[in-house]
């Protein structure tokens, strides 16, 4: 193929690769987003890390599919137009034809592995971290009013009355346990003020008291203050509070391949280290698949004399079809038993043979059958050369 002509069908597929892409990923993570996150969460501005969390994941998910319908696309409308059957009577072969997609898909798979085993991990947990805020109620301007809170597994309750600002708090109740000390404190006060710091919250009390009552004995204490500060363990300015654990998803590829000896140990974290693989290194592969599976089904079944035929729509839904199956079986199957890999790469294997076959089918043509010399009955004349 030429050059010229290898860069024009790069650039086109390219671009339709890169709309359809929009097309899928935006709507599942705005969707995704609306479902985990309350109201609330824009106050706190959590949106735009649980965005960066969890924008990369989705990226390498629906890439395959993206490139698959956009391939399928674009050689639609080749085909639609009647290029498909110029190419074809400037003496290029079907292969020469998917040569240019082929070649995007596989630069497409190599992004697909960057984001899946590096991005997608070290992004990953943005979101872990604000789910945990979330379901904590770990962010001050996320607490409602007349609802009681607490925090640190159970140590601290919090409550308001009402918010006079986001910042600001009128009537505040906090109980909290100290083991170390071995005594129980009660906190009130008029008024409170929320200042976050690099690590967390200081919360700045005024007209207030403090009644201390050990847990030892039965004396209390009551003191009375007009100003007084205290940390609580929640969400600071510049990091997010800690998690006491850590998905396989979060892993990066080194140490996800490293921690295959720990999961087997238990069936139902084996399932997922499983499932987290067949989604890190089956997924990018499905890039070349489905635009091989596109190509094929187009040029066979689309009608390469410029009209519309009635299947031509079927490369643009088998793509989808095949690429949720494949998803909804790593996510179900493989937690169910690691067997089951062994069916999904068939799959992928399959696509692939098929699609490949199919092409070599449509690139092969018969050589000319030849004749040995014609007989020649006397009286006639003899065929000319």
């Amino acid at each position: 193929m030429p050059r010229l002509l290898f860069s024009f069908l790069l650039k086109r597929v390219g671009l339709t690769v890169l709309v359809v892409q929009l097309a899928l990923s935006v709507p599942v993570v705005l969707s995704y987003l609306l479902y985990q996150l309350p109201p609330a969460a824009v106050r706190g501005g959590l949106v735009i890390p649980a965005l960066v969390g969890v924008t990369p994941t989705v990226a390498f998910v629906t890439l395959p599919m993206a490139v698959g319908v956009a391939t399928a696309l674009e050689f639609s409308r080749m085909a639609s137009e009647g290029m498909i059957a110029v190419l074809y009577a400037l003496r290029l072969s079907a292969w020469s034809i998917c040569r240019p997609a082929l070649s995007l898909a596989a630069g497409i798979v190599l992004l697909g592995y960057l984001l899946s085993n590096f991005l997608a991990p070290h992004y990953s947990s943005n979101m872990q971290d604000v789910l945990n805020i979330v379901r904590n109620s770990l962010n001050h301007r996320m607490l409602d009013a007349a609802h009681f809170y607490t925090f640190s597994a159970g140590g601290k309750t919090l409550y308001i009355e009402r918010w006079i600002t986001p910042d600001i708090a009128a009537n505040l109740f906090l109980r909290q346990l100290s083991v170390e000390k071995m005594q129980e404190e009660t906190i009130t006060a008029a008024r409170a003020e929320f200042r976050r710091n690099d690590a967390g919250v200081i919360v700045a009390l005024s007209n207030g008291s403090i009644q201390t009552r050990s847990i030892t004995s039965n004396e209390v204490r009551i003191a009375n203050f007009d100003e007084y500060a205290m940390a609580l363990p929640l969400q600071g300015s510049s990091s997010m509070p800690e998690r006491g654990w850590r998905g396989v998803y979060e892993l990066s590829a080194a140490d996800f391949v490293a921690n295959l000896s720990t999961a087997r140990g238990d069936p139902r974290q084996y399932g997922e280290w499983m499932a987290e693989a067949a989604k890190r290194f089956g997924v990018p592969a499905l890039a070349v698949a489905h635009t091989l599976l596109a190509m094929a089904l187009t040029l066979t079944f689309g009608n390469i004399t410029g009209r519309r035929g009635a299947s031509g729509s079927l490369p643009i839904i088998a793509i989808p079809v095949a690429h949720i199956v494949y998803l909804v079986a790593l996510e179900s199957l493989l937690r169910i038993s690691a067997w089951f890999a062994l069916l999904l790469a068939g799959f992928l294997f399959l696509e692939i043979g098929l699609s490949v076959w199919i092409i070599a089918r449509l690139n092969y043509s018969p050589r000319p059958t030849r004749y040995g010399p014609v007989a020649t009955t006397p009286g006639y004349a003899a065929p000319a050369a």
